[in-house]
């Protein structure tokens, strides 16, 4: 099936066509590095771990941009209130970035280029602009023109004549237009500064993004993403500025952007402060649960956080953890090394289902990278796993061990694709030691039972019903599992 993708631009699901047949390029808005990342900065770059993911698993070779914003207002004026250069406050919550991403499991971007180290790219891009007609110098600061640019709009789909209208009275009168925006921006005093052909200045906000992107994906690429708030002005104004310095179009095939987080159904907002960092989120719950949370509602919805709906998060998590252990249980030191040559219906229908669940699984994520829908499936088939596992006693031991270990290759290869259960793989040294102690304690309740000295044999099990590990005693012997 075709993966089909909503696009901002044209308002509507398309085919997605690689640019490059085999590629996918994609640039994705990064983080200002002037605090901890909070669960709104999270979104994005969950959503986009997943569709990264998702077309390495379809064997497309992927290559991922994202930025970081390390000369803004937010930055210096940090920087100023604590008596410390900006460079240092950037790297301090670039690195309190990346260890938050890393607790929630997402992949590293292949490049993370910063504005402060592409600074000449900045300056040619805005010198071409200039040379075009694009853009005018006053006063040390170049502004874009966007009555120059013929589509500016497209993207948000707002008329220059409503802009205006419903702009606040601009104090500014250098510009042209209310809607006119800053590509170079003169130097002020306690402000970093580079040299430029207009004088000490640095970047304005949105061109950094242009001058990355083209420069690490070209005059054009498959993919730029980040949230609904960056429709306008900052993704509006790249198209402008990108389309108008090369000459042609499209800056990019395809714009997706994440949905709202809401608390309370009150958009999030640091200035009303019912903002939530991601630390402090990870003090209370799993990183996993946290992602689950995120990805259980498709990526372009609006998300309801609570602490509520975090834990109902985790409750579920733990119904697929749950399944996924007594898989584990079943088929520990009794995997066949091949098919059995006759299989129980059963046993044929459930792995039948196994292939319906990746059928299903990438027709959810096909459809707009539906990981609620992606989920559901797990969910599905994590019923009918319980199923059969409950008719443990009516089928031959290698053939339902068969189509545990079948279970197993399916729920992490799809739920890695979701970059679920990845961080609960033990060491083979692990798995070996834990599996001859439980042994152990199986002989010592065994010999117990035997001696008909039930009270150590329940006392036995008791003890490992209270760690989390539940005793199953069955035709072929006893088995464990974790709850």
């Amino acid at each position: 099936m075709p993966i089909r993708v909503y696009n901002t631009l044209t308002r509507q699901k398309e085919r997605f066509v690689p640019r490059e047949p085999g590629k996918v390029s994609m640039y994705v808005c990064g983080v200002t590095p002037y605090n901890h990342p909070h669960i709104g900065n999270a979104r994005p770059f969950l959503t986009w771990d997943v569709i990264r993911r998702y077309f390495e698993y379809q064997g497309y070779a992927v290559k991922h941009v994202q930025n970081f914003t390390d000369i803004d207002d937010k930055i210096i004026n940090t920087a100023n209130k604590e008596g410390r250069p900006w460079y240092e406050v950037a790297n301090k919550y670039i690195e309190a970035f990346f260890k938050a991403m890393d607790d929630l499991n997402i992949k590293r971007a292949h490049i993370y280029p910063k504005v402060s180290e592409h600074i000449p790219e900045v300056i040619a891009m805005v010198k071409t602009l200039v040379e075009k007609g694009f853009a005018y110098q006053t006063d040390g600061d170049v502004y874009y023109s966007v009555n120059q640019f013929e589509g500016y709009g497209k993207l948000s789909g707002r008329t220059l004549e409503d802009m205006k209208a419903g702009a606040r009275i601009d104090v500014d009168e250098r510009k042209q237009h209310p809607m006119d925006f800053a590509l170079w921006k003169s130097a002020k005093p306690g402000e970093p500064a580079w040299e430029s052909p207009w004088g000490q200045g640095r970047p304005g906000w949105h061109i950094e993004c242009s001058a990355m992107a083209q420069k690490y994906l070209g005059n054009g690429f498959d993919f730029h993403g980040g949230g609904s708030d960056l429709i306008f002005p900052h993704h509006e104004n790249e198209i402008a500025q990108s389309e108008a310095c090369v000459g042609e179009g499209p800056f990019v095939q395809y714009w997706l952007h994440n949905g709202f987080i809401t608390v309370n159904e009150e958009k999030m907002s640091k200035s009303v402060g019912n903002f939530f960092l991601v630390k402090d989120i990870l003090e209370h719950f799993e990183p996993e649960v946290l992602r689950f949370y995120v990805l259980s509602t498709h990526y372009r919805s609006p998300l309801d956080f609570s602490d509520l709906k975090l834990a109902e998060a985790g409750r579920a998590l733990g119904r697929l953890r749950n399944m996924l252990d007594a898989v584990r249980g079943l088929i520990r030191g009794h995997v066949p090394e091949s098919c059995p040559t006759a299989l129980n219906a059963a046993v044929m229908g459930h792995l039948e289902q196994l292939d319906k669940a990746r059928h299903d699984f990438c027709a959810a994520m096909d459809d707009d990278f539906n990981t609620s829908q992606a989920l559901a499936v797990l969910f599905d088939l994590a019923r009918e796993t319980n199923s059969l596992i409950n008719k443990n006693n009516q089928l031959p031991e290698l053939e339902l061990c068969y189509a545990m270990q079948k279970t197993e290759d399916v729920f992490l290869e799809l739920g890695g694709v979701l970059g679920f259960f990845e961080k609960q793989e033990k060491t083979e040294g692990d798995d070996q030691l834990v599996e001859s102690l439980m042994q152990v304690i199986i002989d010592i309740r065994q010999q117990a039972r035997q001696a008909k000295d039930w009270t150590t044999a329940d006392l036995v099990r008791d003890r490992l019903q209270q760690i989390g590990i539940a005793l199953e005693d069955t035709p072929q012997g006893p088995r464990w599992m974790k709850k």
